[in-house]
């Protein structure tokens, strides 16, 4: 394992959007151990934040994008691709529009400024996610795996096949480094069949590209630029997968084999990554350092049995991002009397153990000390499955907006990696009497 990273300084980046065509500008400032990387969006009121997780994934056709509510920021997958080529782990990055700038196409001018900038050490460690038996997504003839690599790296291979093009099967493999990536992956730029071209256009899509950024295939031939690489293609989609597997949130240590796959197999795969992780947690063969038992759950909140409805948190990031466990049993006091004879727990109690949650990541704030996390507002509440004894609670929050006295949170309430409940919950900070 190894340290986290971070940005010794903020950098600057400004460029139009490859599919919306709007001039934006970018900054990428450091951010502290375990926060991850959060946009916000600075042109909206309130400037959104909009956490880089799986939970905030939205469906964008040819990209990667983020979404939380209203806001957006797509085709963020080649600032990951060198986030994750460079070890970039915390970041917050303020973008004045709703996609980040195509540059030319490819991840290079990112990396040479995040090398260019430097990063620091942090104290808090990198998870580790070492594969020890194969997954496997298959989306028609799209396919991508990842299986135990006896290596300690992660390699990645894609093999592209562009029927129509005039160019033939590539492949290419790279066992990922920050040289490597530097050198083999970052400079390979996007590309699109010239038949496609007006297709995307006419879907909204592309409204930035032009062949300057953009590589436009046509019977064999690149139009009006010259390829970097005689496996270009091949490369670039290599540098897809790379930024969408940043999103798993881990250092993968294992081999990934692409072959036609694109962001949506892409994400799956790291969707699988992620279930395996939350399984190994549970199970208890995966620490983190930033878990909280019980006695310091006891030290933040204020609650006692029978309404202390957090067991165990298992991993907290920074101020950001809270995971945490409650374990039903039949002798929670309120199986008496909600529904004895088929016992379902309550999901005003669910919503409760929500907050709770919500309130030992806002409340481990050095400024709120001696504080309480008041509830003000539930909002956006959807119930979808009930809760029985034997079942595990697993419970994520995600603080969407901290502020002096005020803290908004999405939540989500899980039973076997189904949704149970989910709620945006929004608290007040105020003196404890």
């Amino acid at each position: 394992m190894r340290n986290q990273k971070t940005l010794r300084a903020p950098l600057e980046l400004k460029g139009i959007g490859l599919h919306t065509g709007r001039e934006t500008t970018v900054k990428v400032l450091p951010a502290g151990p375990d926060q991850g990387v959060i946009f916000v969006r600075t042109d909206l009121p309130d400037a959104p934040h909009i956490p880089a997780t799986l939970d905030f994934l939205a469906q964008g056709a040819r990209r990667t994008a983020l979404k939380n509510g209203e806001a957006e920021v797509n085709t963020v997958e080649h600032l990951f691709a060198a986030f994750l080529g460079l070890g970039v782990d915390n970041a917050e990055i303020h973008i004045d529009g709703p996609e980040l700038p195509g540059l030319d196409g490819s991840a290079i001018l990112f990396a040479e400024a995040i090398q260019k900038t430097g990063l620091i050490e942090q104290k808090s460690q990198r998870i580790q996610f070492i594969a020890d038996k194969p997954l496997h997504v298959t989306e028609g003839d799209a396919t991508v795996m990842l299986v135990p690599n006896e290596q300690d790296e992660l390699r990645l291979s894609y093999t592209l096949d562009l029927p129509g093009s005039g160019y033939p099967a590539q492949f290419v493999e790279v066992p990922l480094s920050a040289e490597s990536f530097l050198r083999d992956v970052a400079p390979a730029r996007t590309f699109v069949l010239r038949a496609e071209a007006d297709q995307l256009r006419a879907a909204g899509l592309g409204q930035g590209a032009n062949t300057e950024n953009t590589l436009v295939i046509d019977d064999g031939k690149v139009l009006e630029n010259v390829l970097r690489f005689p496996d270009e293609f091949a490369r670039h989609k290599l540098l897809d997968l790379a930024g969408d597997l940043f999103l798993a949130g881990v250092d993968i240590r294992g081999r990934v084999l692409a072959t036609r796959s694109g962001h949506g197999t892409n994400r799956a795969l790291v969707r699988l990554i992620a279930d395996e992780m939350k399984a190994r947690e549970v199970a208890g063969q995966v620490g983190r350092d930033s878990g909280v038992d019980i006695r310091e759950i006891l030290q933040l909140l204020p609650h006692r049995y029978p309404f202390l409805l957090i067991d165990r948190v298992i991993e907290l990031e920074g101020y950001r991002r809270a995971v945490g466990i409650k374990n039903v049993t039949i002798n929670e006091p309120f199986f008496q009397g909600h529904f004895p004879s088929q016992p379902i727990m309550p999901g005003v109690l669910i919503l409760e153990a929500m907050s709770q949650l919500a309130g030992v990541l806002l409340l481990r704030r050095l400024e709120n000390t001696g504080k309480l996390a008041v509830l003000w507002s539930i909002d956006k509440v959807k119930l979808r499955r009930s809760v029985i004894p034997g079942d595990q609670l697993r419970i994520e929050i995600e603080a969407t907006k901290v502020r002096d006295t005020i803290g908004q949170v999405q939540a989500w309430a899980r039973v076997n990696d189904k949704t149970a409940a989910e709620a945006v919950l929004t608290f007040t900070l105020i003196d404890a009497a």
